[in-house]
């Protein structure tokens, strides 16, 4: 497919790279980050998203979004189709896919879970909202990029289940750090807490994979200064 990629970071770029690597055409734009390997830079949003059969995003919110929506439909072919990948407030979700569909657009908002890790490996699960014909365009991209596609819903639905998502990973990541807490008032060694209560029921994703601890369990955050991944 000819694929435009808007939002280059920490996320997008890899992922565009995974596309360029699996034989897409990909032309990019990103006002800072350096062009992937393989991804074409276009001078603006609209060039790069010119001619595309899809238009994917990967941006830092809502109201970014919706510039940028503002600036590439208008660039669109008739019948292709904008996806975007950001994590984002359902409403605009909804406003830019209502934008996309009245003129002559497919539009799916498909938000990830994986991190950056994801990203590089080509790992991601990607939650969907928008119509079905869109999701059928657009899977062999997420196929790609990715392990797993949900078709969540209508459109808005994609968001709607990343930030269910998220309030899970938020209350037991907090109650994850807690219990680091617990333990080191309790005289408890942090890795035999983590040995015990990571293959007991007190186990979970912010305990096994994203331990919030540095030095404990797999690599994370914790153990590069808590420096975000994005």
């Amino acid at each position: 497919m000819k694929i435009g990629f808007i939002g280059l970071g920490n996320m997008g770029g890899p992922m565009a790279a995974n596309l360029a690597r699996a034989g897409h055409a990909v032309a990019g734009f990103d006002l800072a980050a350096p062009m992937p390997e393989g991804v074409t830079r276009a001078a603006t949003a609209a060039e790069a998203a010119a001619g595309a059969d899809v238009v994917i995003a990967m941006l830092p919110n809502g109201a970014i979004l919706r510039a940028v929506a503002a600036e590439v439909i208008p660039a669109m072919a008739a019948g292709a189709v904008l996806c975007d990948c950001s994590t984002v407030d359902v409403e605009s979700a909804r406003a830019v896919a209502a934008q996309a569909q009245a003129a002559g657009l497919g539009a799916l908002d498909a938000p990830v879970s994986g991190g950056i890790g994801g990203a590089a490996a080509g790992t991601l699960t990607f939650m969907v909202g928008g119509s079905e014909a869109a999701f059928a365009t657009v899977r062999p991209l997420f196929d790609v990029m990715g392990q797993k596609a949900v078709h969540c819903g209508v459109s808005g639905a994609g968001q709607a289940a990343k930030i269910c998502n998220n309030m899970i990973l938020g209350v037991t990541m907090i109650a994850t750090c807690e219990a680091f807490a617990l333990a080191d008032k309790l005289g408890l060694d942090r890795q035999k807490m983590f040995d015990v209560v990571s293959t007991s029921s007190g186990y979970s994703w912010s305990m096994n994979a994203y331990c919030p601890a540095p030095g404990v369990g797999p690599q994370s955050p914790a153990d590069n200064g808590y420096k975000p991944g994005f």
